[in-house]
């Protein structure tokens, strides 16, 4: 199929349900027509401002469906002013938008439903309100194959919760492992977006890192790259080179707050105002948008995480209400297209398992592309949040906080049963460890990260979790809330590619299990897929034996703080079934290793 200009067949696609032809201006589109890229339609709609009566947010609702055969997908659009606000700043206009990536090539059509009327916005009847302008135009344009490769995720496609443990990309069918950053949580506290102002008191609450007056991120101008994205002259250059290093490094995963009112930072929303609850800033949302956008060409999920503790309750009294509503809904308008994308319902949650639940259910009625969703809550509260949520068919996961890291092991394997007994076994990420005061140091305060990366990073992976993230303490330099440069925590980020790597390389992980108990060494991992292959981590080095099936075994080892290859060991090989010792690592063997057996 040849790929052809959208806008060139616009003339000829664009009708209305009846009467005749539209012209072009009415509904264009843009982007390049290839499976698992951004289709942008753009609508000529009423004129209207952010502070418009009526409201253009809560009083009109754009929602287009577009359909390939017997399948039809709702996407939710939204009032884009201008339709160039990121650039000019604009707060009006008469462009109306809609995003939409086609997971199929093939011809796709769309018809546009456009309604009007007291806070339709909010309303899933599809025929609230009244009919507008807008309503009823349609079209059709031809998607070709994406001409994109790794790590773009453009080239795997969405990344999707398939009812097993581990995420999965459902173009190239890779499963994923998550290693990124969970700080700064206000990375959003951005100088290059608009309307982005810095935090006026800069006291340091109990418990809290001392806030900077906003981020500039000046350490990563020099990463970035002449064709990288930025806007109105330069503004933006200097977090598209923080990601640009972090893509660098082999992470793939960002957490970050899109609204922390009277939280930890109150320096981030996306409101025209921080007392504002049903008006949102166009123009810092499109900003947004480039960065968002860059990361999917990095590879680099995005963590929504909505809200966090101090605010859980600031949306209609922590219920499903008219502003959570409106929330969420240009939330998953504007960035609901991007393919790595989990939304966190909450750092540190308290809401009620109801309000939990509803809010689930609300995100799947909007959320076309049916994107996992996560909770994170405090380590003392993990019974009363996630225990009523097991086999529920609206979470796939928890986020968990971890007070202390050596516990994380145990807590991963707590999760991974617990919901695979109940039906529904959840995706177990680790996002953030404490205490809150050390989290992650500097490489300069402890550049072996060794009880990080034994019992965090290993511990998490080796349990069958799905990865990590790291959160930076309040005591260091660069930490949760005034991190300017990522580079301050280098090795750690070289330490958990390592930890990726071994996995993606090495391991059939999707098909093995916690297998500890095969183990006789004190505080050893093990991951198993019995009578094929055994990874056997050991975190204070030494040596174990193994209870193995029927074969002949291969053993080589890796090391977790330096990567590469495999290495041989003083043991070559072992044959089950019964008992075996696996002998020596290659060196030092009073630091941790990683005992690879295969079956050959």
């Amino acid at each position: 199929m040849t790929l052809r200009s959208a806008v060139a067949m616009l003339p000829l696609s664009v009708t209305l349900a009846s009467g005749p032809p539209l012209s072009a201006a009415r509904a264009r589109i843009t982007g390049e027509l290839r499976q698992w890229h951004r289709v942008t339609i753009t609508f000529d709609g009423p004129e209207l401002a952010e502070d418009s009566q009526p409201n253009p947010f809560r009083d009109y609702r754009l929602n287009v469906t577009f359909s390939q055969g017997n399948r039809s997908l709702r996407v939710p659009g939204y009032f884009a002013a201008d339709g160039n606000a990121a650039e000019t700043g604009a707060s009006r206009g008469n462009k109306w938008r809609v995003c939409f990536v086609p997971d199929q090539t093939g011809t796709w059509s769309y018809r546009a439903s456009f309604r009007n009327g007291a806070d339709v916005a909010a309303s899933l009847d599809p025929g609230a309100g009244e009919a507008g302008n807008i309503d009823g135009v349609s079209g059709h344009f031809d998607v070709g194959p994406s001409d994109k490769k790794r790590p773009d995720f453009r080239a795997r496609g969405l990344l999707r919760y398939l009812g097993a443990r581990y995420l999965r990309f459902s173009g190239s069918g890779e499963y994923f492992l998550k290693g990124g950053a969970d700080s700064p949580e206000n990375w959003l506290a951005y100088s290059g977006f608009d309307q982005t102002p810095a935090r006026t008191h800069l006291e340091q609450r109990q418990g809290e890192a001392r806030q900077v007056a906003i981020h500039r991120y000046e350490p990563h101008a020099r990463d970035w790259r002449q064709g990288d994205p930025d806007w109105r002259g330069g503004k933006g250059r200097n977090i598209i080179g923080a990601l640009n290093y972090l893509a660098s490094k082999g992470m793939n995963s960002v957490y970050f707050l899109t609204m922390n009112v009277a939280g930890d930072g109150d320096d981030v929303w996306p409101w025209t105002a921080k007392s504002e609850r049903h008006r949102f800033d166009c123009s810092k949302l499109d900003q947004w948008e480039i960065v968002f956008s860059h990361m999917d060409r990095l590879g680099i999920m995005l963590h929504v995480l909505t809200q966090e503790t101090e605010n859980d309750q600031l949306l209609d009294g922590g219920e499903l209400g008219l502003a959570r509503k409106l929330y969420y809904r240009e939330l998953i308008a504007r960035f609901g297209h991007h393919l790595g994308l989990v939304w966190n319902l909450g750092e540190e949650n308290t809401n009620t398992t109801e309000q939990l639940k509803a809010f689930c259910g609300y995100f799947q009625a909007l959320d076309p592309y049916d994107h996992p969703i996560v909770v994170h809550t405090f380590p003392g509260q993990y019974e009363k949040v996630y225990a009523p949520l097991l086999g529920f068919e609206g979470l796939e996961g928890p986020s968990l906080q971890m007070a202390d890291m050596k516990g994380t092991h145990a807590e991963t394997i707590r999760w991974i049963d617990r919901s695979s007994g109940a039906g529904r076994p959840w995706v177990v990420f680790l996002d953030e460890i404490g205490p809150s005061h050390t989290g992650v140091k500097p490489d300069a305060d402890d550049p072996e990260h060794a009880e990080v990366r034994r019992h965090a990073l290993w511990g998490n992976l080796m349990a069958g979790g799905s990865g990590v993230e790291w959160y930076f303490g309040y005591r260091y330099a660069h930490n949760d809330l005034n991190c300017e440069d990522w580079r301050s925590r280098d090795r750690m980020w070289d330490q958990t590619r390592f930890a990726l790597e071994f996995f993606r390389r090495y391991l059939p992980f999707p098909e093995m299990r916690h297998s500890d108990e095969l183990t006789a060494a004190e505080g050893a991992f093990c991951l198993a897929k019995p009578g094929e292959v055994y990874a056997l981590y050991l975190p204070g080095g030494g040596t174990s034996s193994i209870r193995l099936e029927q074969g002949r075994y291969e053993i080589r080892w890796y090391n977790p703080r330096a990567g590469g290859e495999l290495q041989n060991g003083s043991v070559s090989s072992a044959e089950g079934p019964g008992v075996r010792s696996i002998g020596l690592p290659p060196a030092d063997p009073d630091r941790d290793w990683v005992a690879l057996l295969r079956n050959r």
